[in-house]
Formats: structure tokens, sequence, C-alpha cells
């Protein structure tokens, strides 16, 4: 429902500069609470004289001041939260510390991936040879797994403070995990191997989160206990319980593209179900009002109830403080704008987390309710059907439509990609969702009765495997998604003024509205067009950083070769060397082996040797190592790899060169002394481990 007044919504108006307030905290990075502090109290200490001298000097004549200044006041309480929960402004920090050894307790459940174990921890205590010291500082943990140690939520682990800062994003397109944990309040790392440290004690944490989290892995191993198809038990895991450990990356991929993503994340739409489950069970108490409040105290339980079941993740704990919220608004008064519960549940949240703003899942669910709340009746009023199962199926059309509609420049800019079938896939996974959660939930619910629970966890295995099956038919249709979309944050934003001034000129029929939407839609073709040409007209060679691995991509307009000795099926492939691929508009690639030849219009390769346009490379590997030239070779850039055991003297003897690379495949030692040398020598050179890989444009 869109709101015809500002009055209608006070509590949008007022969470908007404080949401504000948090955007300007993190875009400008901004340090220290003081200033804010100061300037917060100086607009609080002036709010209060306009109160005192309202009508002395008859200040009701400019009932703007009041307006501006609680702006401005939750504009600067926004900073001031953003602040105040970065541990980094603390003395007490872990990493302000010169400690030896630091006392973590492991705050949320461990997996195990491969041979190593991942979780984060809460440091608590920093110890010296002197001295400890109560701490705080969250750490990101990757530990060797071992036979013996099996870890667990409130672990108290004594390790050594061999911590580092988290990797920033390295080469070009590549997910942001460094912006990722600083968004949970994890700023460094710390790899760990067996005999470094030191299990000290057992359920140390919360014990209602504990038991949360022990009460989800027994239901967890249930639904593997009475499914029998190994996908079908993650898929259930995922959607009831928002366990996603075991979900194949097949599964994951058909559910993305094909824009039902969302249903094997624990949210806002299970919650809802949940909650209108519960309302329809309980609608007798609707008579009186008392009965209305008994059934939002039971409503609001056992949704909580629901979210101890999956182990209190976080979405779900947003979804059941948005919920919980709604619920007691519609109790408490006879008409509520949704926009409003809707604005303070945000409020409360990110009062407790200002950082929850960055979450894309924070983003999306709250995106998607305020598309349900605006756009979806907008949407169900261009068409009007006098069939009560027609008029049933346009709802739901209407309300797929407005939250894939203004979730769409976020989940374009995030994901890179939109499902052009979401229409079909999200109406073929609403009766088979509905029909697993609630089939999911009773057999987790009933005991193991042999013949009650074969029947219901049949039934939840075969909806299961018939929706996993339908999307994954959808998926393979032709056309299913667009792919390689890459859109800026401006492009973002501009993509959401212009999706909501439509819908609002849809609904108020001002032409004004109209105008500006198309305007900032001209804009943003514009700037994607001007993007799109400008890599077209682009030629550039891209030295990608590897820990033990060589790649290089020769890109000449949308066409490209890219030189590695990673196969494209490769993890390592998937996750550094294809965003970039992608992000530089490269649709044609051709994929080689760093030891094949080429020949093409605009590459040669020949062994190691290779002409990309005007520019020459040469592939220095330990092939090369003793070979001498009758005559040296010039080339622009010598590129070092494979770790080969020469000396720069020896290479300079035999090739003369622009520029030194030396990637990430060769060992800590060859590098230092190929630097040491390269220094001596006053050589331009880059080093590509660890550090940003190096971009060279021809034009």
């Amino acid at each position: 429902m869109i709101a015809e007044h500002k009055g209608e919504v006070p509590l949008v108006v007022y969470t908007l500069p404080f949401l504000a307030g948090i955007f300007f905290a993190l875009f400008f990075n901004i340090q220290g609470s003081f200033i804010p502090l100061l300037i917060s109290s100086c607009l609080c200490a002036a709010f209060i004289l306009l109160n005192l001298l309202y009508n002395r000097f008859k200040l009701y004549r400019h009932q703007w001041l009041g307006g501006l200044l609680i702006h401005c006041i939750l504009f600067s309480a926004g900073i001031i939260a953003t602040q105040q929960h970065d541990d980094r402004n603390y003395v007490n920090y872990f990493a302000n510390k010169n400690a030896g050894r630091l006392l973590v307790l492991i705050n949320t459940e461990p997996t195990l991936k491969g041979k190593y174990w991942h979780c984060s921890a809460n440091v608590i205590q920093a110890n010296t040879k002197i001295k400890s010291t109560a701490t705080r500082g969250k750490l990101l943990l990757t530990i060797l797994a071992d036979s013996i140690n099996q870890f667990k939520y409130g672990d108290e682990l004594l390790l050594p403070a061999n911590y580092k800062p988290v990797d920033p994003p390295f080469n070009p397109g590549v997910f942001n995990y460094k912006a990722y944990l600083a968004n949970q309040h994890i700023y460094q790392q710390c790899f760990l191997f067996p005999g470094q440290y030191k299990l000290v004690a057992h359920n140390a944490g919360n014990p209602v989160i504990a038991y949360a989290i022990n009460l989800r892995q027994r239901l967890v191993q249930k639904f593997k206990t009475n499914i029998k198809d190994p996908n079908a038990a993650a898929v259930a895991s995922t959607l009831i319980l928002g366990y996603k450990a075991d979900l194949s990356p097949d599964i994951l991929q058909a559910y993305a593209k094909t824009g039902t993503i969302h249903v094997l994340s624990v949210s806002g739409a299970h919650v809802a179900i949940v909650f209108v489950f519960i309302s329809f069970m309980l609608s007798f108490l609707n008579g009186s009002r008392y009965g209305q409040w008994i059934k939002a105290i039971v409503s609001i339980l056992l949704i909580w109830a629901y979210a101890l079941l999956t182990g209190f993740s976080p979405a779900v704990c947003r979804a059941a403080v948005m919920i919980s919220m709604i619920i007691l608004g519609k109790a408490g008064y006879r008409y509520t704008n949704m926009a409003n519960l809707l604005a303070l549940s945000a409020f409360a949240l990110l009062l407790y987390d200002p950082l929850l703003i960055a979450d894309v899942g924070f983003q999306l669910s709250y995106l998607a309710v305020l598309g349900l709340i605006m756009l979806q009746p907008v949407i169900f009023n261009w068409f009007d059907f006098e069939h009560k199962y027609v008029r049933k199926l346009w709802y739901y059309i209407s309300a797929s439509l407005a939250a894939q509609v203004i979730t769409f420049p976020l989940s374009a800019f995030y994901f890179h990609q939109f499902p052009l079938y979401f229409l079909i896939s999200n109406l073929f996974i609403v009766i088979p969702s509905e029909i697993i959660l609630f089939s999911g939930i009773i057999g987790l619910l009933v005991p193991q009765w042999p013949i009650v629970s074969k029947v219901i966890f049949w039934v939840l295995e075969q909806t299961i495997i018939i929706m996993n099956k339908g999307l994954l038919l959808i998926e393979q249709q032709p056309y299913s998604s667009i792919n390689k979309i890459w859109f800026t944050c401006y492009d973002c934003v501009l993509l959401f003024v212009t999706v909501m001034a439509f819908f609002y000129f849809m609904y108020s029929r001002k032409i004004w509205l109209l105008k500006f939407s198309l305007v900032c839609l001209l804009i943003t073709t514009f700037s994607v067009s001007f993007r799109q040409i400008k890599s077209l007209q682009t030629q550039s060679i891209t030295f990608y950083s590897l820990s033990k691995h060589a790649a290089i991509l020769f890109k000449n307009g949308d066409r490209g070769v890219m030189l590695s000795d990673l196969s494209p099926t490769d993890a390592s492939y998937k996750y550094s060397i294809q965003p970039g691929i992608d992000s530089n508009q490269v649709d044609n690639v051709h994929i080689i082996n760093i030891s094949n030849n080429l020949n093409i219009t605009y590459l040669r390769k020949n062994a190691s040797l290779i002409q990309f346009l005007n520019s020459r490379l040469l592939i220095f590997d330990p092939h090369l190592q003793i070979t001498r030239l009758p005559k040296k070779l010039a080339v622009d850039y010598l590129y070092v790899t494979g770790n080969p055991h020469s000396k720069l003297s020896f290479i300079n003897q035999n090739y003369s060169y622009k520029k030194l690379i030396i990637d990430g495949s060769n060992s800590p030692q060859t590098i230092k002394n190929l630097v040491n040398e390269a220094d001596s020598l006053h050589i331009n050179y880059t080093v590509l481990k660890r550090n940003n890989s190096l971009v060279v444009t021809s034009n």
C-alpha cells in the first residue's frame, strides 16, 4: 500500500535519516565517535531549546525547523551507532594488544569442508608473559582437521596470536570476502595446525544457542535417516532448517538460475508461511479483543519456537523480529500501515547491529517485503478477474512480479544474472514448497512411529524430487537466464529509483513521475552502453594473482585468450579467473594450457613466446632456466612462472624487457631472490603473489 502522505508513515520518515547515517559512516569509513557525539549533543540541545522557545519567538511559523533537527539527530545517531559497534575503535580490541597467545570462544557452528574446520570465534582474552587481559573482537579460524578433535559451538581454544588481516580481493570481479567478513565484524584470520592450539573448555557459550544448534544437528540427522535420496535430504535440511552444508552445487545452480534461490534461504517467506498456518489454526480467537492478544502472543511464541528449530539462524531471527512486530502492530491497532511496522523492525535490528544494512540477505528480504506492500497492490489492480481461481492465480503472479521487480537491481548487482522464467518457476514451487515445509516440520515433531513417519517422509521426499526435477528442466531450457550482468553501485541505485518512480506513477498517474522514471532509465542505459562500447574498444593483458598457478587473460574487445595451467572446471578457475573474464565483457574466449601453442588473428603463441597485437611476452619457466640464446631477445614483458632456479643476471644475458612479472607459482625464496636482484639492478618489476593482479591496457 502506497502512502498518500508522509503522515501515514512517520516511522518510515524517521528511519530513513538513520539509514543514511549508517551508509555515510560505512561509505566514508569514519573512525572515532567523538565528533559525531559532540554534533549530536549540540543538535539535541538545539531541539530542546527550540521547544522551550517555541511560543515566545513564534517558531510555529517555521515548523520545518523541528523536523530538520530531528532528521539531523537521527542521521548523527546512525553514524554513532555504526562507530559504537566497530570493535576496532575500542582499546581492548585484541589486535591492539601485543599478545603471545589468545583465548577464544567458538561462536558459530563449525563446518568441516575437505580437510579443514571453518568457524568464527570471540577473542575473550589476550595473554602475555606478564599478564592476561580481557579483550573483544572476532577472529576467523581455519583449522586442519585431525582424528582427535571435533569442534563445537561453545568450545574454548588457547592458540598462538599468529593472526593476520583478511586478504582483499586480488583479481578483477571476484567476490569481496574481506568486505563480507567485515560486515560480520571479522577483520583478522588465523590458520592452525594440530599441536598449535589447546582445547581448554566445552559448552562455554550461550546455553540457549548451544541447545538450538544441537537440536538442529539432531533434526538434520533425522532427515538423513528417513530420506534415502541425498539431494532430497539436503534440500529438506536447507529449506526447513537452514542447514546448507550438504547442498550440491548442481542443485544450488538450478535454484539460482530459475529465480527460486530464495526458497533455499530460510527467511521471511518461510516464517510468513508458518505464521499464516498458525493464524489459520488460531482463527477461533478472533472474536474478542482479548482473544486477538492471546492469538498474537501464542503466534509469536510459536514463530520463535520455529526459529529455535533452525538453530536461531540470523535470517530466521531477522524474519521473526519483523513478523513479531507486524503481529503486535495488527493486534494493537485497527489500522496500521505495514510500511511503518517494516520500518520499525528494520530500525530495531539496525540499532542492534548497524552492519546488518550491508548484509545481502537483509537487503533482499526487506526489499521483497517492501515490494509486496507497495508494488503488489498496484500490479494486482491492473486486471480485474471475476473467476475466483483465476483471481487467486493473478494474486500469486502479481506477488512474484512485485518481489522480482523490486529486487532485480540488487540481485543483478550482486549475482550478475537474471532468470527469465522466474514467473513459471516461482508458480511451480508455490504448492510443493508449502507441502515440503509443513510435512517436514510435522515429520520432525512427530516421534519415530514406523508407519506414520514413513508416510510423512515419503511424501516429503517425493515432493522434493519432483520440485528438483522440475527446476532442473526449467534451467535447461534455452535462454533460461541472462548472465554476465555487471552493474555499478550507481546503476543499481538509478534502476531502483526508476522502478519506484514508475510504479508510483502507475498508482498516482502523475506525469512528472513517469518523466523522472524515464530520465533515470535513460541515464542508466547510457552508463551501461558507454561501458560496453568502451570495453569493445579495449585491448588489455591481465596477469592474475594466484597462489600456486599461472593465468593470463589477453583481451581484444569482446574476444580473448585465457592462458592458464588450470582447467575451467577447477574451483580456483571458477572463483578467481572466470569473474574477471565476465567483468571484462569477454564473450568469446579461447582457453588453452600454458604449454600449448595458438595462432589466431590477434595472438600468436609459439612455445614460450607470445605476440599479442603490438606487445610481446616471454614465459620464463624451468624449461628455459639453462637455455642460452645466441642473441638477446627483446620483449615487453618477462613472466617468471613455475619456480625456475635462475638468477636474474642469467636472464638478463639472454633477454631484454621493459617489465619483470613474478607470479604466485614461484616459491617464497625464489621470489625473494628475484626481488633483491631486481632492486639492486633498478629493474621495473611486479610480484603477483598476495598482491593485486596486473592489468596492462594498450589503449
